[in-house]
């Protein structure tokens, strides 16, 4: 996690606060989910499940609990399962309530709880710039949070909190900022960033949409969270595909930053990447494991698979070697 809040220097002095607090999210969910075919070939990458709750409902519940209450999704064709899953199932419910299952009861509950979710199609897949263009009416002219379903932030961190605070104060949009080894810049947006003078949050002066490394302004990559001043849809309106004939959100937040109305919130706490597939196990494993329910038996289970595999390995090396 970012260090706490120091004195900031006279030259990086923040805004007045914002006369209008953000409370709208906006979850990108149009995605293809091409890298776990054939899982998502009929199923919303979005809906795969982490331990027992779909991704996307991790996403959802860090936004209500930052205080976004106003939340729209923007999905495309064949993610019908996503509204249903944020709506009621009133056989569902009436079947469990019977038996007095009150445990599943409020579980099944919980998604239609979490906030006033509101969904709209994206239409032609044209990239993450677009599917935020999408949000314009909905949006309306405040500022407000982007949360992509692919990262998800670990229940215990504040990283949203910390970044509509920083909205609050210096005003202008703000993005999350993660240190990655130069040898994976390549997978991401990468920001050159100058200090503020306060610890854990620097001024963003330039933006490359997954640069080589060699190209790279810096290893300071933009992860899934967002906070974005409505002035971006007059941008992104006038913004010409880029990087894999996409409108590139990262090609809009370019020409705020050069106005200088950018700022990074530098996290170094636990995030999830679950749009890969080894990193998409490592999550199911790890938050399984922290489990209290399932955590003491699913570990003790784990080191003992894990001893296999090691007396395996050495098995196999003494045959060779035989």
């Amino acid at each position: 996690m970012t260090a706490p809040h120091a004195s900031h220097t006279a030259d990086a002095s923040p805004a007045p606060a914002s006369p209008r607090p953000v409370r709208k999210a906006v979850v990108p969910a149009a995605g293809l989910g091409t890298r776990f075919l054939p899982a998502t070939k009929a199923t919303p990458k979005e809906m795969l499940p982490v331990v027992d709750k779909p991704a996307i409902q991790y996403v959802v519940e860090e936004a209500a609990k930052a205080g976004l209450d106003d939340i729209l999704m923007v999905t495309g064709r064949h993610k019908r399962a996503i509204e249903d899953h944020f709506d009621n199932a009133f056989e569902l419910e009436q079947a469990l309530a019977a038996k007095g299952d009150t445990v599943r009861l409020d579980a099944v509950r919980d998604p239609a709880r979490l906030a006033d979710i509101h969904h709209i199609r994206q239409g032609d897949p044209l990239g993450l710039g677009h599917a935020v263009l999408c949000a314009k009416h909905h949006v309306g002219d405040q500022p407000f949070a982007v949360l992509l379903g692919d990262d998800l932030i670990d229940a215990r961190e504040t990283l949203l909190s910390q970044m509509l605070d920083v909205r609050d104060r210096f005003q202008g949009s703000v993005v999350a900022l993660m240190k990655v080894d130069p040898s994976q810049v390549h997978l991401y947006g990468c920001a050159a960033v100058e200090p503020t003078g306060e610890d854990g949050v620097v001024k963003v002066t330039g933006l490359v949409e997954k640069p080589s490394p060699e190209n790279a302004p810096s290893n300071y990559a933009v992860i899934g969270r967002y906070v974005l001043d409505p002035e971006v849809f007059e941008v992104l309106e006038r913004t010409a595909p880029g990087r894999g004939g996409e409108i590139q959100l990262t090609d809009a937040l370019q020409e705020l930053a050069a106005g200088g109305t950018v700022h990074g919130v530098v996290f170094d706490g636990l995030r999830y990447d679950t749009g890969d597939k080894a990193d998409y196990l490592r999550t199911v494993v790890r938050l399984a494991c922290e489990r209290p329910d399932l955590g003491p038996e699913f570990t003790a289970w784990l080191k003992e698979f894990v001893v296999g595999l090691e007396e395996a390995g050495a098995g196999r090396e003494e045959s060779r070697a035989a």
